[in-house]
C-alpha cells in the first residue's frame, strides 16, 4: 500500500491551509505546517511532501512577487492547480480581556496587532480609523500572530486572521470581516512533481515564462500577436527582472486554454521561432470555488 500523499502549506489555520484543505477536500491525504514560504516550497522540492500550496496574487495587494520569484528561479516545480478563494479577515483576541463596562471589546484596550504584512496591508483603512494609537508587528503567517496573541495574555494585544485560527487557539473573533474591500480574494497554486486531477474543474489554464531575445525591436508585440490572431486570451502578463542584468526581464503570462489544445502549441512554437525563451510552468485545472 503506498503512503498517504503530503501536502505543504503554512501553519494551520490560515487561508493557505484552508486552500490545501479545499484541493483534497475528497481525499486522504497528510497535511504538513511549516513557518516559511520557503520552507514550504523546500519541503516539496526536496521530497518531503507530494505538492505546496503557495499564494500567489491578491485582489487588493497584486502578485506576492516574493512567491513568483521562488516559482521562478529557486524551484522546478510544476503548476498542477489554482484556486481562487474569498480571504476574509477577522479582528481576534480574548474578548473579556480587552472589553470595557459594556461587555463589548473597546479600541483602546488593544495596544498592539499582530498579522502576516499582507493581512496587515488589506486591513489598513481599519487600523487607521479604528486602531490607530496601536502598534503594529507583522510575523510569518495569521496564524502565528493568533498563536502569539494566545500565548500572550493581558497584554491587550489582538491579531488579524482567520476563524479558523481563532477556535484553533482558544480566541474570539472580536470582529468580522476588517478587509478595506469586500472583494478581497487570493489565488492559490497547487504545485508539485506529482500529477493532481480533479474532475470538477471546467476551466483548465496555462502559466508560460517568456524571455525576449535581445535587440528585436517589437519582440513582445510579435508575442502578443501570436495569441491575439489565433483568439486566445490571456488573463495575465506581469514583467519581472531576470536577475541577470539590470533592464532585463522576463514575462509572466497566464493563458485560458490547456496544452491540449491544438491553437497554444502552435502559439508557442510561434514565439520560439523569432528566438523567444519560453518555459511552460503547467497547464493545469481552474477549481471553482464551493462553499
Amino acid at each position: 500500500m503506498s503512503a498517504t500523499p503530503r501536502v505543504a502549506s503554512l501553519p494551520k489555520g490560515t487561508f493557505s491551509d484552508e486552500a490545501a484543505r479545499y484541493f483534497f477536500r475528497d481525499r486522504d491525504v497528510q497535511h504538513v505546517y511549516h513557518k516559511l514560504i520557503s520552507d514550504v516550497f523546500r519541503a516539496t522540492e526536496h521530497g518531503d511532501s507530494d505538492w505546496s500550496v503557495i499564494p500567489i496574487e491578491n485582489t487588493i495587494d497584486g502578485s506576492v512577487s516574493l512567491h513568483t520569484d521562488w516559482l521562478v528561479h529557486e524551484v522546478d516545480l510544476p503548476i498542477r492547480a489554482e484556486w481562487v478563494y474569498p480571504a476574509v479577515q477577522n479582528l481576534v483576541g480574548l474578548r473579556g480581556e480587552l472589553s470595557g463596562e459594556s461587555g463589548d471589546w473597546h479600541p483602546d484596550n488593544i495596544t498592539k496587532v499582530l498579522s502576516h504584512p499582507v493581512a496587515m496591508a488589506q486591513c489598513y483603512e481599519f487600523l487607521r480609523a479604528t486602531l490607530p494609537h496601536a502598534e503594529l508587528e507583522t510575523l510569518s503567517s495569521t496564524s502565528e500572530a493568533i498563536r502569539t496573541v494566545s500565548e500572550n495574555p493581558g497584554k491587550g494585544w489582538a491579531a488579524i486572521g482567520t476563524r479558523t485560527a481563532a477556535a484553533e487557539y482558544g480566541l474570539d473573533v472580536l470582529q468580522e470581516s476588517v478587509t478595506d474591500h469586500d472583494n478581497n480574494y487570493t489565488r492559490f497554486l497547487l504545485v508539485g512533481n506529482r500529477e493532481y486531477e480533479n474532475p470538477k474543474a471546467t476551466t483548465h489554464k496555462t502559466s508560460i515564462l517568456i524571455t525576449l531575445p535581445d535587440d528585436y525591436p517589437g519582440a513582445l508585440h510579435q508575442v502578443l500577436s501570436a495569441f491575439a490572431w489565433r483568439r486566445i486570451n490571456l488573463s495575465k502578463i506581469e514583467s519581472r527582472p531576470t536577475k541577470k542584468k539590470l533592464g532585463v526581464y522576463y514575462f509572466f503570462i497566464d493563458i485560458l486554454m490547456s496544452m491540449d489544445s491544438v491553437l497554444l502549441p502552435a502559439a508557442i512554437a510561434e514565439i520560439e521561432a523569432i528566438g523567444c525563451q519560453v518555459r511552460v510552468l503547467g497547464s493545469y485545472p481552474s477549481l471553482p470555488y464551493v462553499e
